[in-house]
């Protein structure tokens, strides 16, 4: 091990460089060669001494993956060089900018100490100011502030939040524990999935520790559990939980649930604990929209200091719909790419990577290219007469046709739709699917030849 004294820290800072090195060396015997190119190629140290090491990423969603995978990793580098604990501190590249002007992230920016979360089990990152809300999800949000804000001490107890996997339902029941012990860090909160606390009851059996596992679960203010769904046909973790549920409730504390399916669905769960379950306020969360998705991964983008093409979030989110884990996660392979390659984020690279995951089913829904093109074979016209200016009445009925198939058909913005047929605005696309709209109302025939349109392009 080579050490330094104070003085020698102090001095290293000139050749922070040399001793950054050997520290990349070390990293770089323990992962993979693919992966210490991706994360690691890019770092510089800006400064170093005996309070800390600051290393320059090119953006915030560069410093979170070096944090979230590679921390420990960092930490024994700089460890095995160095006389005692670094602090390691982030300086992102924001635009040109000097570094004068970069913001820094340590420890101290995070909105609740690391060890409060180990305690709680709880994700600092999962917090209401980055959730997106849409119409989906807007009635769960406002009631899981509500809890956050009074505690036990609303209608909302229980509060069950459910939905399908992947639509945030765990992002806001952690977001509720995360504002309450900002606000009162002498909470406690426990976080946990409806299987750990079936691990931990199982575990306090094997090692006749059942007396501790229920002092430990009854002596909490708040309790948010992930995925209650997992007690179906569990009839001894279940009996477990009613007990823990009703000695909460009686005492006054919060419980929060989350379910992939209306209480009612679940098959397997005893009545009385359906009935527990109902005894509050129920909220679902339902997919979001087009417009949402797309939201959320510009918000992501956002907050990983990248500047993403509106092209890629649209095409991410209109080609992954029901699931906001895996558009985030696309999004995250897009990112990890980008930085291996070196290359800019790109329609073309997006495409690359859906395809990866999506296989052959990216490509499965009507484009509007292929509207376009059918409209025209239909219609007995040319693309460039549809997309021109042209305003014949044959013309004009195609193109009018040809938007409203394309509101129908896909979940593409109006204002995409308008910049494909002819650069036109989106009020345009509004009045001509309502032309459309009207005309199949008072006319049959009309009504008969859209609806064939539509079956030709869905199903042939």
């Amino acid at each position: 091990m080579n050490n330094f004294d104070k003085t020698g820290i102090k001095q290293s800072n000139h050749n922070k460089d040399d001793l950054w090195n050997k520290c990349l060396l070390f990293i770089k015997d323990r992962i993979e060669e693919q992966a210490f190119q991706t994360w690691f190629d890019g770092i510089s140290v800006i400064s170093l001494n005996e309070d800390g090491i600051t290393l320059q990423v090119p953006n915030q969603f560069h410093y979170e993956w070096l944090e979230s995978k590679y921390r420990h990793l960092i930490d024994s580098a700089l460890k095995e060089f160095f006389p005692h604990p670094l602090i390691v501190n982030y300086s992102i590249v924001i635009s040109d900018k000097k570094i004068e002007s970069i913001t820094t992230l340590t420890s101290k920016d995070r909105p609740i100490p690391q060890s409060y979360h180990r305690k709680s089990q709880l994700n600092y990152r999962y917090i209401f100011e980055n959730f997106i809300e849409g119409k989906s999800n807007q009635f769960a949000r406002a009631a899981a502030i509500s809890v956050s804000e009074n505690p036990a001490q609303t209608p909302y107890n229980p509060l069950l939040i459910y939905s399908s996997p992947g639509l945030g339902k765990t992002h806001l029941l952690q977001a509720i524990g995360n504002k309450i012990i900002r606000q009162n860090p002498n909470m406690r909160i426990v976080y946990l999935t409806s299987e750990k606390f079936m691990l931990d009851f199982i575990s306090s059996i094997q090692k006749n520790q059942s007396t501790s596992f229920i002092n430990h679960y009854r002596n909490i203010d708040m309790l948010l559990l992930d995925d209650a769904q997992f007690f179906q046909s569990k009839e001894q973790t279940q009996e477990q939980f009613f007990h823990l549920f009703n000695d909460l409730f009686q005492k006054g504390k919060q419980i929060v649930l989350t379910t992939d399916r209306h209480p009612n669905e679940l098959k397997g769960l005893k009545e009385r604990l359906v009935s527990r379950f109902q005894s509050g306020l129920i909220v679902d969360i339902q997919p979001p929209d087009l417009e949402t998705r797309i939201a959320i991964l510009m918000k992501k983008g956002e907050n990983d200091g990248l500047e993403i093409p509106y092209d890629v979030t649209e095409y991410i989110a209109t080609s992954i719909k029901g699931d906001i884990r895996a558009m985030e996660g696309a999004l995250v392979k897009l990112l990890a790419l980008s930085s291996l390659r070196r290359e800019d984020i790109t329609i073309n690279l997006a495409k690359h990577v859906l395809k990866n995951i999506l296989g052959d089913n990216i490509f499965a829904d009507i484009s509007i290219k292929q509207i376009i093109n059918f409209t025209c074979r239909e219609m007995k016209i040319s693309e460039r007469q549809l997309v021109g200016k042209n305003r014949t009445m044959n013309i004009a009925l195609a193109r009018q046709i040809a938007m409203y198939l394309c509101k129908e058909l896909t979940e593409t913005s109006l204002s995409n739709i308008g910049l494909h047929i002819g650069k036109r605005d989106h009020s345009t696309v509004i009045h001509s699917y309502k032309n459309i709209e009207k005309k199949i109302k008072v006319d049959p025939d009309f009504k008969v030849k859209i609806q064939n349109l539509k079956n030709k392009l869905q199903f042939n």
